[in-house]
């Protein structure tokens, strides 16, 4: 089963690194850039950066009761 987000294209201005988005999620760089190669977020490798959305990551956050590692400061 494919992910619903396969054909979809934000926005480039809509576009945010692994980093923000962790700043954003309180969620680990690492954790986010292990769910974007697992396709469980949209995301989307230029060059070695991945990059996502606002959007993807609230979505993933209210559909996980236990999200991940958070981020430490």
């Amino acid at each position: 089963m494919e992910p619903e987000w396969e054909d979809y294209q934000p926005p480039i201005d809509e576009l945010i690194s692994l980093k923000d988005a962790a700043d954003l999620s309180g969620l680990s760089h690492d954790h986010l850039r292990r769910l974007a190669g697992q396709g469980k977020i949209w995301a989307k490798k230029i060059g070695r950066n991945w990059l996502t959305t606002e959007q993807a990551i609230k979505e993933y956050l209210a559909c996980n009761k236990r999200p991940g590692p958070r981020k430490t400061p």
